[in-house]
């Protein structure tokens, strides 16, 4: 497979997963709201609430995360490989070349943010600067620099919203339950309404979870398509691979790194899983990056 097969490949995957999480979403609201009596108003409610507190993060997100982090702004004088390997590969892909941070930790990792190409940043830790070579760093940008090239944010930010509304919508009616309010039409229904009383309540307890499940998915494969375009922009999967190698060894947690932000990195910051990179079935529904070993085996498959 080439370079631009796999990124076509993970592309379609990922849009057939966001449309039926989106379908997911729209059905779970429908039967969550008929089956506890309210009028469909309910999720516009909710939806203008989730989009309000979802909205903040995104237009600012840049600023956010770089004070959460501590980073400072990299000089070409200073980090001459990191400035000069960025900008090459934003001229290559005809971007604004993004603002460039460094945080002093000696943890090997990095994240790019920002709500579109012209207010992009890329972030890296001393610790990869000083450890990777400039074959292993040009992949680790390009990865960063995919990720602002395919809106990545943008994108995670309308999944967010999404799983806000689900939330949301859950919470309210199961509470308002729980006190004996609601508009339950059991005896207007008769067994109809009583069915869809008890789909609605299966859909309000489990829907947040699966919407968050999936939400993880959406991220692991995002991670594959940035994985794909950089080996597609350096036209050197080896690259990448290598610098995946090293900074999956490197078992030293960010410090600047909190729950919120562990998803925007190129690594999960707050607990490396060793060079193999495996985890179980199960566990890996709740990892926002894929397992080190797949992601391996797709680059080295080119």
């Amino acid at each position: 497979m080439t370079h631009y097969q796999l990124v076509a490949a993970n592309k379609r995957k990922s849009w057939i997963v966001v449309i039926l999480f989106t379908a997911f979403i729209a059905l779970s609201s429908y039967i969550i709201t008929v089956g506890f009596g309210y009028d469909l108003s309910f999720v516009g409610i909710a939806l203008i609430l989730s989009g309000a507190m979802s909205f903040a993060s995104y237009w600012w997100s840049d600023k956010i995360i770089l004070g959460l982090s501590g980073a400072h702004e990299a000089s070409r004088e200073k980090y001459f490989d990191f400035y000069t390997v960025a900008e090459n590969l934003a001229m290559s892909q005809r971007l604004p070349k993004p603002k460039l941070y460094v945080i002093e930790d000696t943890a090997m990792n990095a994240f790019a943010t920002g709500r579109d190409p012209e207010h992009a940043v890329i972030c890296v830790t001393t610790g990869i600067l000083s450890r990777l070579n400039r074959s292993e760093l040009e992949g680790v940008l390009a990865h960063e620099l995919a990720h602002i090239e395919n809106y990545d944010m943008r994108l995670m930010s309308i999944v967010t919203i999404l799983v806000g509304l689900i939330a949301l919508l859950s919470d309210w009616v199961l509470r308002i339950s729980m006190f004996g309010g609601g508009k339950r039409r059991d005896n207007e229904n008769g067994q109809l309404g009583m069915i869809l009383f008890v789909v609605g309540i299966v859909m309000a307890l489990f829907s947040p979870l699966i919407a968050q499940l999936i939400q993880l998915a959406i991220s692991r494969r995002r991670e594959f398509l940035a994985d794909a375009s950089s080996a597609a922009m350096t036209k050197n999967p080896e690259g990448l691979a290598k610098a995946l190698e090293k900074i999956s060894q490197d078992t030293e947690p960010l410090e600047a790194a909190n729950k919120a932000t562990a998803h925007l990195y190129f690594a999960d910051p707050l607990r490396n899983l060793g060079g193999k990179g495996g985890v179980g079935w199960f566990a890996g529904l709740f990892q926002t990056h894929p397992p080190v070993a797949e992601r391996l085996k797709a680059l080295r498959s080119l």
